[in-house]
């Protein structure tokens, strides 16, 4: 019998991916905001795709797979401990485990992004995103709040985005911010599937999530719910004894068919946001998904939520990725995710602004053309494409810099703010647990 998996070492890899999914969250948007065009498989749909927008290599630039990613581990993570005590008779101790985690996610998920939101909103009534407002990238334009009329106009602004980030998700502050309320609905998600299923045996639990999965495909929600549910599954699949037994038992046969599920996964997920009838592959996609996603539905979210699936789950027989994924340096990024998540958007926004586009600065030209018509505004232009090379290594290094310093002081704090507010409303005392990463 293959020995059952401690908590630690099931996670880890979890924490290294996590990490990866977080530094191409910066470089999509970075992406996004100096060179769209990568949004596409091909420059056109009769001229060739540059090397960036090949697939398997244009995931290096794609935002939404690592969405998919955090969903999915976040019901990995989140079901580890439950399923694992489930498993061994001890359901009590699973059901408070899983109430008390409920609480101790809500205040840590939301106290952060509520301390990065009002930053952002105090850079913005400074006038800290004047420039990323005048500059030629689009996707920092528009990303990029106007100051408030008024203090009083200011302080309700601030309110209302505090507020809106956890019922539509919508925030004029930090944008990206929107991923929150889903991925804390999807944690609230995987408690209350624990509750429901806390005595059910694992089989009939895989089935309920099998179908659960299911129920979601047909929605359509392929930002969280079909991912909450992959995460689940491969957590009971970690602590199955007769499978975990097989894989011990044909290392060579799991070590092939997880590598190529990881290459099947990363192949998927390469799926274009924009124009996959610009190039066979993904036009091949494209028209395969006529047949097995929802009528009307979004290929560019079940596409990426469809192939980090596998790719996790291919990760998860393969013992040379979950090594590599462990390692040190994939930890310590991983510890900085949800820092570098909350931070990076405003960063974007006025530090690497500043670098690309501060020296060229100058006044937008007004007037009008011999009709009387305004003219367009003359965005400020990139200082120069070489400066690319110095600039963007500087700030990945700022951006995690800066994240340290986050988790060294803010996490500690929100975690004793969340630990405080739990021993005033518990009825017995509770151990801070370690500060969030972005499950």
């Amino acid at each position: 019998m293959a020995p059952t998996p401690n908590a630690n070492a099931a996670t880890k890899w979890a924490d290294g991916l996590r990490g990866i999914a977080s530094l191409l969250v910066v470089t999509a948007h970075i992406s996004r905001s100096l060179a769209p065009c990568i949004l596409s498989p091909a420059m056109s749909e009769s001229l060739p795709p540059l090397i960036l927008q090949l697939p398997i290599i244009r995931c290096l630039f794609m935002g939404r797979p690592s969405v998919a990613v955090f969903a999915l581990l976040s019901g990995y993570v989140n079901a580890l401990k439950p399923i694992k005590q489930t498993r061994a008779g001890h359901i009590e101790d699973a059901l408070t485990g899983v109430a008390k985690s409920a609480f101790r996610r809500t205040g840590r998920f939301i106290i952060p992004a509520m301390i990065a939101t009002t930053l952002s909103w105090l850079v913005c009534q400074f006038g800290g995103y004047g420039l990323a407002k005048e500059v030629e990238s689009a996707w920092i334009r528009d990303t990029s709040p106007m100051p408030s009329g008024s203090f009083a106009a200011a302080l309700r602004d601030l309110f209302n985005n505090l507020i809106t980030t956890w019922t539509d998700g919508g925030n004029e502050y930090d944008r990206i911010q929107w991923t929150l309320c889903y991925l804390l609905r999807g944690s609230m998600l995987v408690y209350l599937t624990l509750v429901a299923t806390a005595y059910v045996r694992p089989r009939y639990r895989m089935l309920i999530y099998t179908t659960l999965y299911l129920y979601y495909w047909k929605m359509g929600d392929a930002v969280v719910g079909i991912n909450i549910y992959a995460g689940m599954l491969l957590a009971e699949l970690t602590f199955d004894s007769d499978l975990q037994t097989h894989v011990s038992n044909h290392p060579t046969l799991y070590s092939v068919l997880s590598s190529l599920g990881i290459l099947l996964g990363t192949f998927i997920i390469s799926y274009p946001e924009e124009h996959p009838e610009w190039a066979r592959w993904s036009n091949g996609l494209m028209e395969f998904g006529h047949y097995i996603f929802p009528a009307g539905s979004e290929y560019s979210r079940y596409y990426p939520a469809l192939g980090a699936e596998i790719l996790v789950f291919g990760i998860m027989f393969n013992s040379t990725a979950k090594r590599i994924l462990s390692s040190s340096p994939l930890c310590w990024i991983g510890k900085m995710s949800f820092a570098v998540y909350l931070l990076h958007a405003p960063l974007i926004r006025t530090l690497l602004t500043w670098l690309l586009y501060g020296a060229s600065a100058q006044p937008r030209s007004a007037g009008k053309d011999d009709h009387g018509n305004a003219l367009p505004p003359d965005w400020i232009p990139l200082t120069s494409r070489w400066l690319l090379f110095v600039t963007l290594p500087l700030f990945y290094y700022l951006l995690y810099r800066i994240a340290q310093l986050w988790v060294m002081y803010i996490d500690p704090f929100c975690g004793r703010a969340t630990n405080w507010i739990e021993e005033k409303l518990f009825r017995d005392d509770t151990r801070m647990e370690k500060p969030l990463l972005l499950a």
